[in-house]
């Protein structure tokens, strides 16, 4: 299938698979829940407003939602959904694309420290803080990828045949490796147990705090940049989940979609079942992470020939 093409579809997608979450939250809460195709609604209304700017702000604060969605782009051009191959793709792409997402990261930080408000501050800097342990466990997993097949690129990690033969090469240890990738996803897109996406106290927010004063096109570009990066790493544990290949690129892309939207459910399912973190045991949650992938490389060094 044309890259292009594929990036696009799942570029439009983003937002359905994102209600997916609200719509199971909600079955647990006994509630009907929102429309699945709430978020469509939110960005196209947030379109048609203004935007509102403190006199405290500066430029950064207008052009990092922009930074924000641009950078979610670009990452997913260097994904191979479905096992497909991307739009883009070279040696050593896996840092620059993490990378870039860190850019998108400082921008954000920087547009909360901008508005000088004091509860954007705290956010800021809980999100700098906990990304840092965040990082530790996603380059471990890189090395031990790269010990594994050689690799630097998302494509020598994620094409159906090369998940495979990571499946075949590291074994058993390979499901702390996909476990630890899953704990990761919810710290870096804010989900519970880590944040609450939904909670109103500013007290207890991380990234929720940092976007309060963003609002109109501004706001849309960061909900969509989010629902992408959310995206990005749900396709990460479905390449790993679903390494094969089925006969047809048509059967494999529609098998992978149904994946991709069970991911979606057990964040769902986690989020319901689970209360937040207190602050101080968000780092350990994030080193346990790292411990699973440090013990996985321990087993692949010892073991694999």
């Amino acid at each position: 299938m044309n890259p292009l093409i594929l990036l696009i579809l799942v570029i439009l997608l983003g937002p359905l698979y994102a209600g997916i979450i609200k719509k199971v939250k909600a079955f647990f809460g006994g509630r009907q829940g929102p429309p699945l195709f709430i978020n469509y609604y939110t960005i196209i209304k947030l379109l048609k407003k203004g935007s509102v700017y403190s006199n405290s702000t500066t430029f950064i604060f207008k052009v990092s939602p922009v930074i924000t969605l641009g950078t979610a782009l670009l990452a997913l051009s260097f994904f191979p959904l479905g096992g497909e191959q991307p739009m883009f793709s070279f040696q050593g792409d896996v840092i620059l694309v993490f990378y870039m997402m860190g850019l998108a990261r400082f921008f954000m930080i920087l547009a909360g420290l901008d508005t000088a408000s004091p509860f954007q501050g705290m956010g800021t800097a809980r999100e700098a803080y906990f990304s840092v342990f965040a990082e530790l466990t996603l380059f471990m997993v890189f090395i031990l990828l790269y010990l594994v097949s050689g690799e630097l690129t998302l494509v020598g990690y994620l094409k159906k045949t090369q998940s495979l033969m990571l499946w075949q090469t590291i074994g058993p240890p390979f499901l702390l490796v996909i476990f630890a990738v899953y704990m990761i996803l919810l710290s870096e897109n804010s989900r519970v147990p880590i944040d609450d996406p939904t909670t109103h106290l500013e007290l207890t927010m991380i990234h929720e705090v940092m976007i309060l004063d963003h609002s109109g096109p501004d706001l849309a570009f960061i909900e969509l940049g989010a629902q992408l990066k959310l995206m990005f790493y749900a396709c990460f544990v479905t390449c790993f989940l679903f390494p094969f290949q089925l006969g047809h690129w048509l059967v494999d892309l529609i098998v992978f979609f149904l994946v991709l939207g069970a991911v979606y459910f057990v964040i769902g399912v986690t989020e319901s079942v689970m209360a937040r973190f207190k602050m101080p045991k968000v780092p350990k949650y994030l080193l346990t992470s790292f411990a699973l992938v440090v013990f996985a490389v321990i087993v692949v060094l010892e073991y694999t020939p």
